[in-house]
């Protein structure tokens, strides 16, 4: 009997809340307990990410969190309209004035979409071709370029920040490109050296549909295209083209001038 009063009296209240505690304590597992008992919970790897994603050493395309296109005026929106020229399907059409280019489907019917045109002194007009398609091209300014913007860099890998955007497709020999953009406000405006921008979302559709060596018809700024469902709405820009051989070059954004 003095033995079990003794260990009564020595098994306190508190005694008894301490070992209750240090209980559960192991019965929870040892990551989970120093997150709860820390107050935060373990991070998660993540991978790193620039133009392509990678992850564990496979590419992969980057994921789409932006509609692009959702942004865009109703007007440079893509939309299938009614096109009325004697165009065979697969071509394209750059309406300059009106900053369009057309994917032309055939029986009367083509894909519009909005673009950015050459700025003041830089439009051109003519026909090319296809020579080259890209995803995620790199970016190496030309000569000419760097000699009127000497602060430029040699060299921009592809990805987010390259001002060719997600795809590009080449046009004949020239320095001209039809390609996305990292910047899609200028979307719709006459910005760039020459080449025809459009929104990452909208480049992507058409290099999905162009052929190596479609053909490229690129109106003059000063005759817009006269196409059923066209834009009636928006003013036509004063005539300032120039001759058809000049080549004109990308800039990398639209802060460049």
């Amino acid at each position: 009997m003095t033995k079990v009063s003794l260990v009564r009296r020595s098994f306190s209240p508190r005694a008894a809340a301490t070992f209750a505690f240090a209980t559960a304590l192991l019965a929870v597992p040892f990551a989970s307990a120093s997150a709860q008992t820390l107050g935060y919970v373990p991070m998660q790897p993540q991978a790193y990410q620039q133009g392509p994603s990678y992850s564990q050493g496979y590419l992969s395309e980057p994921a789409q969190t932006v509609d692009e296109d959702a942004q865009l005026p109703d007007r440079l929106r893509k939309q299938v309209v009614s096109f009325d020229r004697g165009e065979p399907a697969g071509t394209i059409v750059i309406d300059t004035g009106n900053t369009y280019l057309y994917y032309v489907l055939g029986n009367g019917r083509a894909i519009r979409y909005g673009v950015g045109v050459g700025r003041e002194g830089f439009t051109w007009s003519g026909v090319q071709s296809v020579s080259r398609k890209a995803e995620w091209p790199d970016w190496h300014p030309p000569a000419e370029m760097i000699a009127r913007q000497p602060y430029l860099p040699r060299f921009v890998a592809g990805g987010p920040g390259n001002p060719l955007g997600a795809r590009a497709m080449y046009l004949g020999s020239s320095e001209y490109r039809i390609h996305g953009t990292n910047d899609p406000t200028t979307i719709g405006k006459f910005v760039s050296s020459g080449c025809i921008r459009m929104t990452n979302e909208d480049v992507t559709d058409l290099f999905s549909r162009v052929n190596i060596g479609a053909r490229v018809v690129v109106l003059p700024k000063n005759v817009p295209l006269m196409a059923r469902g066209g834009d009636p709405v928006r003013k036509r820009p004063a005539a300032t083209t120039l001759p058809s051989g000049r080549q004109a070059l990308n800039i990398p954004t639209s802060a460049v001038n």
